[in-house]
């Protein structure tokens, strides 16, 4: 816990419990596997199709996007590099590292994970090869029946993830509009599923700053660095369902992507967005302040 919770070396470990330095990365190891197998399946079980609901009616009360069940991301954990590796591990942002996705509820806790996968990946090549993004594409999530949207009769809209510009377009998983020449409707669009989208990322922060070994370049065997972001992240959802605390985080955003993409969607997943975009607009979606803030 002193290393997850500071980010100490191995050689600060060695001197402050006068231990040597592999055996406090075995311990560190050993100790991060044991919290994973013990949390996981209490923390962050997969959802049921009644849970998928409580997720959506979250979302829905505290950003106004309706039948959305979770936000999904992509963080770059910085690591040194992995022995033979070459560049694999090397990122778009010039340094090694391994990728966190994650699926988090609008509670900024993390339903779904998954960790080690290459850096130099694209965020939608990780999600693609990901357990759940195979069970998105199978339709294998037990995800609720169509329901219309509120204060409408039809039509009949599906459960839907948030996700910025560099995953592709889905039926079940809705990105942002290209941010060229976009219309008045598109604008909003954009707006509030930002507002939707910025809980992971508010997620990953109280996370990192809890876990503040996340701060500086892991110094860990790849294998025991992966185990410990998995620690860091069930504890993550341990301590926020019994911290009782809100966060009231600004919602003032950029709506161009941190990084460009070419990644694009399917007709089927347009068609939802389009249906979207239009109840954003529409007396029963509209926010009086949406305006304002685009």
């Amino acid at each position: 816990f002193r290393y997850l919770g500071t980010g100490q070396s191995l050689a600060s470990l060695h001197f402050a419990f006068l231990i040597g330095k592999s055996t406090a990365s075995v311990i560190i190891r050993e100790t991060c596997v044991a919290i994973w197998d013990a949390l996981h399946a209490a923390v962050m079980g997969q959802p049921h199709k009644e849970q998928w609901k409580e997720i959506a009616d979250v979302f829905q009360q505290t950003c106004q996007f309706p039948n959305c069940a979770g936000a999904i991301d992509c963080k770059h954990i910085r690591i040194k590099k992995p022995v033979r590796s070459g560049s694999q591990y090397y990122n778009y942002k010039k340094y090694f590292s391994f990728v966190l996705f994650a699926m988090c509820d609008a509670n900024y806790s993390f339903r779904y994970i998954d960790v080690g996968s290459y850096g130099s990946r694209s965020d939608s090549a990780v999600f693609a090869h990901s357990e759940f993004g195979k069970l998105l594409h199978d339709k294998a999530l037990d995800l609720p029946e169509h329901t219309a949207l509120p204060g409408t009769t039809s039509p009949a809209m599906p459960f839907v993830f948030v996700a910025d510009e560099a995953f592709a377009l889905g039926e079940n998983l809705m990105r942002p509009y290209s941010s060229r020449g976009l219309s008045l409707a598109r604008r909003v669009f954009n707006y509030r599923l930002t507002r939707a989208r910025r809980v992971v990322e508010c997620a990953f922060g109280i996370l990192a700053n809890k876990w503040r070994f996340l701060h500086t370049p892991i110094h860990l065997k790849l294998e025991t660095a992966i185990s410990a972001v998995k620690a860091a992240c069930v504890l993550h959802n341990f301590v926020r369902a019994r911290d009782g605390f809100n966060f009231e985080d600004s919602l003032t955003h950029s709506l161009h992507s941190h990084r460009p993409s070419v990644v694009r969607g399917h007709r089927q997943g347009a068609a939802v967005r389009e249906q979207f975009t239009a109840y954003f607009i529409s007396p029963h979606g509209a926010l009086p302040w949406q305006l304002d803030a685009i």
